[in-house]
């Protein structure tokens, strides 16, 4: 070979003809959707015994002003695990998550009565009966869950209120999903194989985007059959996880439990907790009137939106006035605090901490208002 093609040529590239040591055939994974129990995020269950029935309740942190999460419409105070952990790793603070009537493994004397008026009352009820003298509280809601929320924010039911947090719920754009919200519903298949499976659905079709938060909340979302041993049955028709990529058998699985239960078996066929169709009748309530009563709550309130788009003429007006904060989070459903713990944790403890209700600890991450 002449000194000039040596030249021409990359003397690191290898003879052609042969393939680089390096280049290997990618190995597709599996990913782990064995459930994660409560307690990897949580250090205690309680149930609280109101009169209107036995509310379950998960708490984080031991001091500093106590964070009362309520969850969405279907799904379980489990879904706030991973932010719970992330919140107090960045602040000093408590939180509080609970079972909201007809959802989890909560019981009351009327599961099927979720208007507005009666889960607002249990809110009261739980916080009074585990606080007789209240710390200072903040009360934080998504979807359903933030309608309760704000319904909640009055003196006479929660008088030591310090501030208000709402996830991805607004009249406008919830009043218009619920004619959409039947069908959605209808779509979804009435059971799965096992809890791994219900986890790998929610994960694979985009419920949930986040694999570890799937593998915690999914636990309280759906059940055990009732006499599941003892019968069959055919997964849905439009099943959208019926091909799975090749398995590695390197892969560790964590300790499988749900919703705190240790002798809950797993392995069998689940249905839904919450039959949400039969709920109907509440819809338009939990959301009807919802962006002036937000707006009208005295305490300091914080909008954490998974879209601009969501935000109605109401809210607009209002947020450009300034009498609220609001932080979009990106690459997110909606189901934010979810799909991302962190950045919603980080968005909360900054608000924390600019109104001086709490300090900083050493994984602070300041962020800012976003529109």
């Amino acid at each position: 070979m002449s000194d000039l093609r040596k030249k021409v040529l990359n003397p690191g590239l290898p003879p052609m003809g042969l393939r680089p040591a390096a280049a290997k055939v990618p190995v597709h994974k599996k990913r782990n959707y064995s459930p994660i129990p409560w307690s990897e995020y949580f250090d205690e269950r309680k149930i609280v015994n109101t009169r209107g029935g036995r509310f379950c309740t998960y708490r984080k942190g031991s001091s500093g002003p106590l964070l009362v999460c309520l969850h969405g419409g279907g799904f379980s105070a489990l879904t706030w695990a991973l932010f719970s952990k992330e919140l107090v790793e960045e602040v000093e603070c408590r939180v509080l998550a609970i079972d909201q009537r007809g959802h989890g493994d909560t019981e009351t004397d009327d599961d099927a009565d979720l208007s507005i008026e009666t889960l607002s009352t249990d809110v009261g009820a739980i916080i009074g009966e585990l606080y007789p003298d209240p710390p200072p509280l903040v009360l934080m809601g998504h979807s359903m869950g933030g309608a309760v929320a704000v319904h909640a924010s009055q003196p006479h039911i929660l008088p030591s209120q310090i501030a208000l947090l709402v996830l991805d719920v607004v009249e406008g754009s919830a009043m218009e999903a619920l004619s959409g919200m039947r069908s959605f519903l209808r779509g979804r298949p009435p059971k799965f194989k096992s809890l791994e499976h219900a986890i790998e659905w929610s994960v694979r079709t985009g419920q949930i985007k986040n694999s570890e938060s799937a593998r915690v909340s999914m636990g309280g979302q759906v059940k055990p059959c009732s006499g599941s041993r003892a019968h069959s049955f055919s997964m849905h028709t439009s099943d959208p996880i019926a091909e799975e990529e090749p398995s590695d058998a390197g892969e560790s699985s964590s300790p499988v439990q749900s919703s705190g239960e240790t002798n809950v078996d797993n392995s069998c066929p689940h249905e839904w907790r919450v039959d949400l169709e039969q709920t109907e009748q509440y819809w338009s309530g939990w959301f009807q009137g919802l962006s002036a009563r937000f707006l009208d709550v005295a305490v300091p309130k914080v909008l954490i939106l998974a879209g601009i788009d969501r935000l109605d003429k109401d809210l607009a007006v209002g947020q450009m006035q300034g009498k609220f904060q609001m932080n979009v989070v990106g690459k997110v459903g909606h189901a934010v605090h979810e799909d991302a713990p962190d950045k919603v944790a980080d968005v909360v403890a900054t608000f924390l901490v600019r109104n001086k209700f709490t300090e900083p600890l050493e994984n602070f991450h300041r962020q800012f208002p976003s529109c």
